[in-house]
């Protein structure tokens, strides 16, 4: 039909050749006439969308040679036609009595509050400015409120969900309507509000919070009714001057699999990044919770704690609430008097997991040769081809920041002096400082790998 077809062209001129290919021209023509045109979405996400976006472009625009309106008939392929569809739902709403649709979210962690956040050199800044967000403004505080959104980025066990989890508990109790969701539950409610035919009440639950706190959102990658949905959500509430605090694995611009004008409306406001806890931190998280749960513990535990459980902070706070709740089932170990052997017994089976996670240096060097689709041994070979000189100089460089490891060891483990190391990871460093995309995209690629 030539009226649809030029509409279709209109519309990649407004809205982009990629999203009418999606959205549109994905619609399957049925028949047609000279008033009406019958289409069909492929399912109902499609079919959603269309009526919420270009129904009413349609109906101003689509006309045939005469002048006069084409009316368009959509339906969702493999379902009922809608008259006969409505009389079944009718029928079985008068038979059964379900229970009224409504949202659940997700609970917050009580011990996630400011108090109980263990800071870092490396994150006394984000901690400092989140903090000065969850405190009523006064004449003295900067004007951080006016950054929106905020976007906080980190790798896993960093602190992202246990800052966003204390803001949304210090916005409730100023008495803000605070939304916490996690991304699979912001997910899991777009498709069960579709499914249920409530999107009104999908829409009037996130769009009239006060400040809505969506923990994970690389987790929307290649899910493009949430994306859509999360845009609009977005939009509202935004140009309500209503406060979106979000956080992620990655900066935005390292996101995966998320349209682009979703990305840059996570960097319209202020990007902070949060590093995992290393070292004495670790050990400080650790005595904060042993002290939250009234749990006393003897050093040499914790630091068997400490020094055992190393790949990563939720691995060690997992061994430790595992192990406290092992204790209050296992009467004949008293907390306080419990001795190192006894503890490695309770924990076992999580020390041999941790084992089998732990990074290790051939485990760094196979990431890095698997993401440059080279070998191992040309790695640790003696090849000058950038090639292999640049992945090799990553595989330096994540074994000093991932493993601390002295550059002496580093070159003993790929047969160089350790000044060749020094300048390897010097460079590496500088074009991570520099935001080099190329080196920053592998890197950050291959250290998601090494998580997983």
């Amino acid at each position: 039909m030539q009226a649809w077809e030029q509409f279709l062209q209109t519309q990649e001129t407004e809205l982009g050749t990629e999203t009418v290919q999606k959205w549109l021209r994905s619609l399957k023509i049925q028949r047609f006439d000279a008033c009406n045109l019958y289409l069909e979405a492929k399912d109902s996400f499609q079919a959603l969308w269309f009526e919420e976006h270009m129904r009413s472009k349609v109906q101003a625009k689509l006309v045939n040679g005469n002048n006069k309106r084409i009316k368009i008939h959509l339906s969702v392929a493999n379902t009922l036609p809608a008259s006969k569809n409505k009389r079944i739902k009718n029928k079985a709403s008068k038979e059964t009595h379900l229970p009224p649709f409504q949202l659940t979210f997700d609970d917050l962690d009580p011990f996630c509050l400011f108090p109980y956040f263990v800071e870092s050199p490396d994150n006394h800044l984000t901690y400092k400015l989140l903090k000065e967000v969850a405190e009523p403004p006064t004449p003295s505080s900067t004007a951080l409120g006016t950054f929106n959104p905020i976007y906080l980025y980190g790798t896993a066990g960093s602190g992202k969900t246990h800052l966003l989890m204390s803001l949304a508990h210090a916005f409730r109790a100023r008495g803000l309507k605070a939304l916490y969701a996690r991304a699979e539950t912001f997910t899991d409610h777009v498709v069960s509000a579709i499914r249920a035919g409530e999107m009104s009440i999908f829409r009037q639950t996130y769009r009239n919070a006060d400040v809505l706190l969506i923990d994970d959102v690389h987790v929307f990658s290649r899910k493009g009714a949430t994306q859509e949905e999360f845009f609009h959500t977005f939009n509202t509430l935004h140009l309500e001057g209503k406060q979106i605090i979000l956080s992620a694995h990655c900066a935005p611009q390292e996101l995966q699999l998320i349209e682009p004008r979703l990305v840059s409306r996570f960097e319209w406001g202020i990007v902070l990044p949060l590093k995992a806890l290393e070292g004495p931190a670790l050990r400080q998280m650790l005595e904060q919770k042993a002290h939250a749960l009234n749990v006393t513990l003897s050093p040499k535990v914790m630091d068997f704690l400490s020094e055992t459980f190393t790949s990563q902070p939720k691995a060690l706070i997992k061994a430790f609430e595992a192990l406290v709740l092992r204790l209050h089932l296992d009467a004949q170990h008293p907390a306080q008097h419990l001795s190192v052997t006894a503890a490695k017994t309770l924990l076992a089976d999580l020390m041999t997991e941790e084992q089998k996670s732990a990074l290790t240096p051939p485990k760094i060097i196979q990431a890095v040769a698997e993401h440059y689709g080279i070998r191992s041994e040309d790695i640790l070979g003696k090849a000058q081809t950038r090639e292999c000189a640049l992945p090799r100089q990553l595989a330096m460089h994540l074994c000093r920041e991932k493993l601390k490891m002295p550059f002496m060891k580093i070159g003993d483990l790929f047969s160089r002096d350790h000044s060749t190391v020094m300048a390897s990871v010097k460079h590496v460093q500088k074009s991570l400082d520099q935001d080099q995309r190329d080196i920053v995209g592998a890197w950050h690629l291959i250290v998601k790998k090494l998580q997983s």
